[in-house]
C-alpha cells in the first residue's frame, strides 16, 4: 500500500467525531500496521445477526448499513466502527451490517489487539475508552435520549 493510500486511511479513521476518538496518531499507525484490511461489495453482508464477529470493522471507505430489529436501519461512513459488541462480550452479533456501496474496512481480531495492548498499555486504555463512548452513544440514541456532544479531547500525536 502506498504512503499516501495509508495517510488518507489514517486520516478518514482519526478524524470522524463518531469514531474511536481517543486514539492518537501514533495509535492508528500501530493498529493499522496489524490490521488486516477487507473489501466488501454493495450489498453483501459483512456481519449477521447471530454469528460471532471475532473481531471489529473500521470503515475506511464506502457507506454501510446496519440493521438491528425492528429499529430502522442506520448508515455508518469512514471512521465509524462495528462488531464492537460481539469484540466486546464475545458472543454472536447484535445486528446484521452490509455494504450499501463498495467498502473497505480494517478488521480488527481479538488476539492481535490484545497483543498489542500488553506491549502499548495507554493504547489498550484509549481504545477502551473510545469504546465506551462509541457503545453509550449508540444506546442513548436508540432509546431515543438526547446526545450531547463528546468532550473528547484529542490527545498530541
Amino acid at each position: 500500500m502506498s504512503k499516501t493510500s495509508q495517510q488518507q486511511d489514517l486520516s478518514a479513521v482519526s478524524s470522524n467525531k463518531n469514531g474511536l476518538v481517543y486514539l492518537t496518531g501514533n495509535d492508528w499507525a500501530l493498529i493499522a500496521d496489524k490490521a488486516v484490511r477487507r473489501q466488501f461489495k454493495a450489498g453483501e453482508q459483512i456481519v449477521q445477526l447471530g454469528r460471532r464477529t471475532h473481531g471489529l470493522y473500521v470503515l475506511l471507505k464506502g457507506t454501510a448499513a446496519v440493521q438491528v430489529p425492528p429499529l430502522a436501519p442506520r448508515e455508518i461512513g469512514p471512521g465509524e466502527i462495528f462488531g464492537e459488541i460481539s469484540y466486546l462480550d464475545e458472543l454472536p452479533a447484535t445486528a446484521d451490517v452490509i455494504a450499501s456501496t463498495e467498502v473497505e474496512a480494517f478488521f480488527l481480531d481479538r488476539p492481535t489487539m490484545s497483543s498489542l495492548f500488553e506491549l502499548f498499555p495507554h493504547l489498550g486504555s484509549r481504545f477502551y475508552h473510545s469504546l465506551s463512548v462509541i457503545v453509550s452513544r449508540r444506546l442513548r440514541e436508540t432509546i431515543g435520549l438526547p446526545v450531547l456532544p463528546a468532550k473528547a479531547k484529542k490527545v498530541a500525536t
